[in-house]
């Protein structure tokens, strides 16, 4: 076999393989939130917040939870809570308090600065979304939103962390 056929075949090769990986959704999944994130920093880079960050900003809006309770909302496990409200509370955007009836939980709530902070970025991540979601019609945005939502649903206990919605 010629060099330039045989080279031309492991191309060809490699291009199968790639087009296997875009058929896979594990594949497709990452790389979509590899691409949001990076959008997400585009976007909120100014503020200082990661996107878990920020989700976690969003679901202590008017609330005050215990790490359980927000590791449920924003769907992330046990440590990786305690990192996050650890960083953000060393930012000044969150405060804890020994939970009254409890005194081994502690309660999160937005700080005044952590209130500000919210407002101030919901734009800027707002814009992510809707760049992550732009090459989609209105419809499809709402069937993909829709369709993710039952995925997530249906597969929500083989995950690190439970996600409670509600």
């Amino acid at each position: 076999m010629s060099k330039s056929k045989s080279t031309t075949t492991a191309k060809q090769t490699n291009e199968d393989r790639l087009s296997i990986l875009a058929e896979r959704p594990g594949f497709l999944i990452r790389r979509l939130h590899q691409i949001h994130v990076a959008l997400f920093h585009e976007e909120c880079a100014v503020f200082g917040l990661t996107p878990v960050q920020y989700s976690a900003i969003s679901a202590l809006e008017g609330l005050e939870l215990d790490q359980k309770q927000l590791g449920q909302k924003v769907g992330i496990d046990r440590a990786s809570t305690t990192d996050v409200l650890r960083r953000i509370e060393k930012a000044g955007w969150i405060e804890r308090r020994k939970c009254p009836e409890d005194g081994r939980r502690q309660l999160a709530r937005l700080t005044p600065r952590g209130e500000e902070l919210l407002s101030q970025v919901t734009e800027s991540a707002l814009r992510a979304h809707d760049r992550t979601l732009e090459p989609l019609t209105k419809a499809e945005r709402m069937r993909f939103i829709r369709y993710m939502s039952k995925i997530v649903s249906a597969n929500n206990d083989h995950g690190r962390a439970s996600l409670k919605l509600s």
